[in-house]
């Protein structure tokens, strides 16, 4: 592997790609190992203290991940910004995460079972 900028800027991004792509997808065992082992996470008031942590969370909470987060299970949508604050370190693997998290800048929320003539299906995308 090259060390120079700017093949570590690449592979930072490539790692930012895979992040979200694993993710949107939920490919979980994926997703995870783009993390060390002991990982944290600060997702707005959230904490996390290692890449399971992390990753258990958004499998059990997040039914879907686009631009608004919707959790069925919870009747509820979320819709907000922020600002990122990730960290990365080299390791024998290529570039993992150390942390991942961010800040509010605002978030909106509202129960999806209050909003009337509103419904929410998963699309044939997550079915395999």
């Amino acid at each position: 592997m090259s060390r120079d900028a700017g093949s570590d800027v690449e592979q930072l991004q490539a790692l930012k790609h895979a992040y979200l792509r694993h993710l949107d997808l939920k490919q979980w065992d994926e997703f995870g190992a783009l993390f060390t082992p002991h990982a944290t996470g600060s997702y707005a008031e959230l904490t996390f203290s290692s890449r399971d942590g992390i990753v258990d969370y958004l499998r059990e909470t997040a039914e879907t991940i686009v631009e608004l987060v919707f959790v069925p299970a919870y009747d509820v949508a979320i819709e907000g910004a922020a600002f990122y604050s990730d960290r990365m370190a080299r390791t024998p693997e290529g570039w993992r995460f150390t942390h991942v998290g961010y800040r509010r800048t605002f978030e909106a929320s509202w129960t999806m079972s209050a909003v009337p003539g509103w419904s929410f299906e998963v699309g044939t995308a997550y079915h395999g």
